[in-house]
């Protein structure tokens, strides 16, 4: 029974779907599944089942297979234009707002994505940066309650650019990076609940087309609800996006869930970036009141060519 049910989750993978109900919520865990295929692994030596052992070892080798990082790498060829820190976090409902204002104040990004930020996290933020002389006076945002509130700032001027429509918001804007144009989405779309996984794998598709469909040095960051196992991240991947996380050596750092088991949990939490940049280092700060870690990159914007 443990070897059938990750081979249904490893199957998916090597298929590269990712399935119905319950196989999307088991991707996102799809390292720690070595562990039920171990012990099942050890049941079949009891057993002396040689059959179950065979079948045991080649499940294995394929979740070995798949745990490695996907994606592109490589640095860009052109000299360095700009460097900037890049910080993006869910802060669950607003609740981790105050951690962090106070994360944000020790670690001084240049560009901010809050994602559940609703009425009084957005106005707590714009109160502790906006303004003449705050440390990210530039803003763009989605106004909302719970959930469906998201907001960017910026210590670069920002200009709206009508970001991706879903179901929580998503706002977009085009920062100005000494003299540069950098594109810049939120990405929040819906998780893939039971009876929501249809709309999970819509609105990720809508951040794909946005990769797909960009021009220029883009940033795309945010909770995306889905790890490198998820087929439907896979594809924004492939548009030619890369993990900053990977490129900074951490591919697997887990950033949910943070509260409950923060050692085993899933990257869903994510800042993706044009073959434009280079990413020097990642880290996942824990916030306060949200059941997500952070994540932090420094990035190096360089000329094309």
């Amino acid at each position: 029974m443990l070897l059938a049910g990750v081979s249904v989750v490893a199957g998916c993978r090597v298929a590269d779907i990712d399935g119905i109900t319950p196989v999307p919520q088991l991707l996102a865990f799809l390292p720690w599944l070595l562990v039920p295929t171990g012990i099942a692994l050890l049941l079949a030596l009891l057993a002396r089942r040689r059959t179950l052992l065979v079948w045991g070892v080649v499940v294995l080798g394929l979740l070995a297979w798949y745990i490695e990082p996907y994606g592109r790498t490589g640095e860009p060829g052109g000299p360095a234009l700009a460097q900037l820190r890049v910080m993006t976090s869910n802060v669950e409902f607003g609740r981790g707002t105050g951690s962090l204002i106070e994360a944000v104040r020790r670690r001084k990004p240049d560009i901010l994505f809050v994602e559940e930020c609703e009425y009084g996290c957005s106005r707590a933020l714009e109160d502790a940066f906006g303004g003449d002389g705050g440390a990210l006076p530039y803003r763009e945002a989605v106004e909302g309650a719970g959930s469906d509130g998201s907001v960017v700032l910026s210590r670069f001027p920002l200009r709206g650019a009508g970001g991706v429509r879903g179901t929580m918001g998503m706002p977009g804007a085009v920062a100005d990076v000494r003299g540069h144009a950098v594109g810049l989405q939120l990405a929040h779309p819906m998780p893939p609940l039971p009876g929501q996984v249809g709309v999970w794998r819509r609105e990720l598709g809508a951040l794909r087309h946005y990769a797909a469909n960009s021009r220029g040095p883009t940033i795309v960051a945010g909770d995306f609800n889905a790890s490198q196992d998820h087929a439907a991240f896979r594809r924004i991947l492939d548009t030619g996006l890369r993990d900053s996380a990977r490129l900074s050596g951490s591919p697997r750092t887990p950033s949910w869930p943070a509260r409950t088991t923060p050692e085993f949990g899933a990257q869903i939490d994510h800042v993706l970036v044009s073959a434009d940049f280079s990413a020097r280092r990642a880290a996942f700060p824990r916030i306060s009141g949200t059941d997500h870690r952070a994540l932090v990159v420094d990035l190096t914007l360089h000329q094309r060519g």
